[in-house]
């Protein structure tokens, strides 16, 4: 053979191995599955989670990191202390690597990363954080992968990842088994009432608020992007109202505790909110203040005068919630009295329906309070 022929011939064998080893390489990180189609997943978000030594859960978001899939679920779903145990700094929990059984999956998965074990891990003490990382992720055997489909059921998406305001319409979809199966209980849609001010959690009302067994469960923002994750059902003070974790916020702390290049996948299906269902009423209720003072005057030595407010709801059943100036809103029932000092104050009313829905512009009234001139 020529030094001419031999070379091309060592040219050829380089490329042939070369292509080889290309093809055997692992896909690439962060490549999604290939899903299965949403009408025939059987692994989905919104299905059960059974944390073995632990309890029953629902499932929020899919989660892919390199080649592996995960769902997610609460952090407090793998708790060993009591359900009162809510400070993920301090409360204990199953180790990682505990079996978690999955709902539509042929094999346990897997916990590969518990928000309380990696802030513990972490020594982290900020308050908000403590008492609202509250997330997990379940590693899904490889053999149930082809089963997966990240749809939420009934609405569509996540779009991608955001928040919520003050009034902003939210959805969500539970699962617990005190709901007896009635799968016309799971989807819900309602309203985010307040974020706290460092945004780690948000308070919501939903029609029929989450129950034990729906905790973990995924709520989309009016857009249909992912915004949390179900953990609290709050008793005081808004009560019945339910406590969601940003999302966001959970995710960065992953990401930066060992979960680097984690993502949380998007819906094949398109997020159709309350149109999905035309059964769901997304109407807010509208409040009126019906009398009302303008101005009053401080007689004598007195440094406060009484302001009376009388208001209502264009839906009776709605519940009415008042703020003076820069409070925060409060139960109230008509007609409510108040105390104003000198200058100007604001009175503002809002209405909340049986549905969750939150009057997105309160009702107000402004009345001055002046010195009553001498004579």
């Amino acid at each position: 053979m020529t030094g001419f022929r031999l070379a091309h011939f060592t040219v050829a064998i380089l490329l042939a191995l070369v292509a080889l080893a290309i093809t055997a390489l692992p896909a690439t990180a962060g490549a999604a599955p290939a899903w299965a189609p949403a009408s025939e997943a059987t692994i989905h978000p919104g299905v059960q989670t059974e944390t073995k030594g632990s309890g029953q859960c629902t499932s929020n978001f899919i989660f892919t990191r390199g080649t592996d899939t995960y769902i997610g679920q609460a952090a407090h779903c793998s708790g060993t202390g009591a359900a009162t145990e809510t400070d993920g700094c301090d409360a204990a929990s199953l180790p990682l690597g505990t079996k978690v059984e999955i709902e539509g999956a042929s094999r346990p998965g897997s916990l590969d990363y518990n928000s309380w074990l990696a802030m513990q891990a972490a020594g982290e003490s900020r308050p908000e954080a403590c008492a609202y990382n509250d997330f997990a992720l379940v590693k899904i055997d490889p053999a149930d992968v082809d089963k997966v489909n990240p749809s939420i059921p009934s609405f569509g998406g996540p779009t991608g990842v955001g928040t919520s305001s003050t009034g902003e319409q939210v959805y969500t979809y539970g699962n617990s088994s005190l709901r007896m199966g009635i799968t016309l209980l799971s989807p819900k849609t309602g309203a985010t009432v307040e974020r706290t001010p460092g945004g780690w959690s948000y308070s919501v009302y939903t029609v029929t608020p989450g129950v034990p067994g729906d905790s973990g469960s995924a709520f989309l923002n009016a857009s249909g992007q992912a915004l949390g994750v179900l953990s609290t059902v709050a008793i005081a003070p808004l009560a019945g109202s339910n406590g969601v974790g940003d999302i966001g916020k959970e995710l960065d702390y992953a990401r930066s505790h060992g979960f680097d290049g984690l993502v949380l996948e998007d819906g094949t299906e398109p997020f159709m909110g309350a149109s999905a269902d035309p059964t769901i009423d997304a109407t807010p209720p509208e409040s009126t203040i019906t009398k009302a003072p303008r101005k009053l005057k401080l007689k004598g030595t007195k440094k406060t005068a009484k302001a009376t407010f009388e208001f209502k709801a264009d839906d009776p059943a709605a519940t009415l919630e008042c703020k003076l100036d820069a409070r925060s809103f409060a139960p109230c029932t008509s007609p409510k009295t108040v105390k104003l000092k000198k200058g100007r104050h604001t009175f503002s009313v809002r209405a909340t329906d049986s549905l969750g829905n939150v009057e997105p512009t309160p009702a107000t009234k402004t009345v001055k309070v002046k010195k009553a001139k001498k004579r």
